[in-house]
């Protein structure tokens, strides 16, 4: 008696030839990263940050001085999310808006508190990406940043919504 697997046939198929997707790309999305952000914020939080958190103190670390405007649009963020996220981080004595070139602007800067704390988090999250590399796999990570990379370089280069 032959056994019948459990494998259906479209399933074969589709080894052979490329679906269309099923379900939500952002939902998916979402999924996936509310999984890697927990990863993260599980180990680099040991440091007192969130990884959004620590994210943010690395750009500006990489960019300061420098304004707001030009901040969230590194980061491709929304200027009022930025000022929301920035807060905490004023708060905790790690980065100072000040003024900038005219009355008009503001500049972002990083204190050496600031400094200091992103490099005991860069150590966290480092210890955090090694992880997510062996759990996925390095060759994975690679290939998502990768098509990450396409995706967004796609996003932005379409006219519109």
């Amino acid at each position: 008696m032959q056994r019948r697997t459990h494998e259906s046939p479209p399933a074969r198929h589709a080894a052979r030839t490329p679906e269309l997707p099923v379900g939500c790309s952002s939902f998916k999305l979402r999924q996936l990263s509310r999984r890697v952000s927990q990863h993260f914020d599980r180990i680099v939080g040991s440091t007192g940050l969130k990884t959004t958190q620590y994210s943010l103190l690395s750009h500006i670390v990489r960019l300061a001085p420098v304004r707001p405007g030009d901040l969230a649009a590194h980061m491709e963020m929304d200027a009022s999310t930025l000022t929301r996220n920035l807060q905490p981080l004023v708060a905790q004595g790690w980065v100072v808006v000040g003024p900038g070139d005219d009355g008009r602007s503001r500049c972002v800067t990083v204190t050496p508190a600031g400094r200091a704390k992103r490099a005991q988090a860069q150590r966290e999250w480092k210890r955090a990406q090694l992880a997510l590399n062996e759990r996925l796999g390095v060759a994975n990570v690679a290939r998502l940043h990768a098509l990450l990379d396409d995706c967004l370089a796609s996003m932005n280069a379409a006219p519109g919504e």
